[in-house]
């Protein structure tokens, strides 16, 4: 039985790799845990907790000579000198930044395996600790704006007078970015967000957000096809930085989660957009530790500018939710270990063959095998126009990718089809025999006239809509039984044929609306 050692965190790290919760999950494995003693208690896990779950509480030595050891942060070098000889060190490594630590942890002949090398593929999803981390860490950078900010979020009318609501930029609606959109939004805050992948515009507008698109003639956004966006075209970043000068002129609030992996953070926000912010109004940099997208961050410190502005360039957010990340970071752990331990006998193999294995390993038995071979999670554009460069964001999703891009209709070809239509219109209300063409005339107005409502409907009130178009169909049902015993035989076919239709829009419509309502309700229900 192979022998698991969760290990301390250096001072300043509050989360740990494994907690009460996932410790069963491991022994389920076929493991034998061991816990560092007080490992857990910055994250409010005590030892008496650990021991409870099956695991034992041993000294730093134990722990550390274990065959696997588990950890959150990449091993400092003494660190590495504590590892036994053909260790397998699991941790986030930061390879493709940190060469020194990938050549260190080669010298020693040991196997590491970086969580933040995860692939962004749908299988990988649930060991993807850096989607985790960056969703805390996008609701935890609202916190801390609004701890720094003097006013409300939320706009409110008192005895005293109105108060505006603030305003809040999102720069990146990758994860990071969602989960800041997402929690200003909440937090009654008018929240705007830009990002270079356009498709992103839905995803923001479902959680409240208002998509500000940086527009660039023949710009194609696309991102890369490891899952992330690609570095911006020089024109896009010309508009970009004129975009972002207006917006700091008038937002009370900036968040930044600008990132491109293996690279230092792109600079989007000037001292000059900086200095044009309002007294009081909070940056809140969450790329400070890659170099920063703010000019004047400092990674880790919090720094006031002399108009009053304050940037927070704190790096560890996630960490200032410690119990929540621990146990989100340990269970995206034991989802890689399950894959490590297919026979659940605890024993952990590499299998290459595997994309997601041979990803994540950045040192085999002593050999470099950082950078793995790319992966290819998404397919671009092939249309005209497709441009190679395109921008960048914070950590975006793999469902994000561009299957192919939509051409719009030509000019030409769209005032043809209105032509037409009109034409056509014209013809029936011309010759159809009366009540024809006024019945006609009322269905082409409402077709119109729905079109636009039900187009312009945000994607958080579809559920409504639909019980709306439900009763509608209702409507239509009733309309067509009474027509069915009509004498004229096309109206009776006619009849029938709207009340079979109208039938399956209510029913298929009942059953979407079940299927969403069951996933608010606790237990078995489905």
């Amino acid at each position: 039985m192979t022998r698991i050692g969760i290990v301390a965190e250096a001072s300043g790290e509050t989360r740990v790799a494994a907690t009460p919760t996932t410790v069963p999950k491991l022994i389920a494995l076929g493991y034998d845990v061991v816990v560092e003693a007080g490992a857990g208690a910055a994250s409010s896990f005590p030892d008496a907790a650990y021991t409870a779950a099956g695991a034992a509480v041993v000294d730093g030595a134990t722990a550390w000579a274990s065959p696997v050891v588990l950890k959150v942060n990449a091993p400092a070098p003494a660190e590495i000198d504590r590892l036994a000889d053909g260790a397998i060190i699991v941790a986030t490594l930061t390879p493709a930044l940190r060469p020194e630590l990938v050549e260190g942890l080669a010298t020693r002949g040991i196997t590491a395996l970086a969580l933040d090398a995860v692939p962004r593929i749908s299988r990988a999803q649930s060991m993807d600790v850096l989607s985790s981390m960056a969703n805390i860490a996008g609701y935890r950078a609202v916190v801390e704006a609004a701890h720094e900010f003097g006013r409300f979020f939320t706009g409110q009318v008192t005895a005293a007078g109105k108060v505006p609501p603030a305003k809040v930029l999102v720069a990146g609606a990758g994860v990071a970015g969602l989960a800041a959109i997402g929690a200003a939004s909440s937090l009654g805050a008018i929240v705007r967000a830009t990002d270079p992948r356009p498709e992103v515009a839905d995803q923001v507008a479902s959680i409240g957000g208002q998509y500000v698109e940086v527009v660039v003639p023949e710009e194609a956004k696309q991102i890369s096809a490891d899952g992330y966006a690609k570095a911006t075209s020089e024109a896009y970043d010309t508009r970009a930085a004129e975009m972002y000068s207006e917006q700091a002129a008038d937002v009370d609030i900036i968040i930044t989660t600008a990132l491109i992996p293996g690279r230092p953070a792109p600079r989007l926000i000037t001292a000059a957009d900086v200095a044009s912010m309002k007294p009081g109004s909070v940056i809140v940099d969450m790329a400070a530790a890659q170099g920063g997208n703010v000019e004047g961050s400092v990674a880790g410190e919090r720094v006031v500018t002399a108009n009053g502005v304050v940037i927070l360039g704190y790096t560890d957010l996630p960490g200032r939710l410690p119990q929540q990340a621990s146990q989100l970071f340990a269970t995206n752990l034991v989802n890689l270990i399950k894959l490590l331990t297919p026979g659940k006998d605890g024993e952990l193999t590499l299998d290459f063959d595997d994309v997601v294995q041979r990803t994540v390993t950045v040192v085999r038995d002593g050999a470099v095998t950082w950078p793995p071979p790319p992966v290819q999670v998404s397919a671009a554009s092939t249309g005209a126009g497709a441009s190679t460069g395109s921008a960048t964001t914070g950590s975006a999703t793999a469902n994000s990718a561009i299957v192919g891009a939509k051409r719009p209709m030509s000019t030409g070809k769209r005032t043809g089809l209105v032509v037409a239509g009109i034409a056509a219109l014209f013809a029936i209300c011309a010759f159809a025999p009366p009540p024809l063409p006024q019945h006609f005339l009322v269905l082409t107005l409402a077709i119109v006239v729905g079109f636009y409502v039900i187009g312009h409907v945000a994607h958080a009130l579809h559920t409504p809509l639909m019980s709306v178009t439900n009763a509608i169909s209702g409507i239509i049902v009733v309309g067509a039984m009474v027509q069915i015993t009509a004498p004229n035989l096309t109206v009776q076919i006619l009849a029938a044929i709207a009340v079979l239709l109208a039938s399956i829009n209510i029913f298929g419509g009942f059953a979407v609306t079940r299927r969403m309502l069951a996933m608010f309700q606790k237990g078995e229900t489905r």
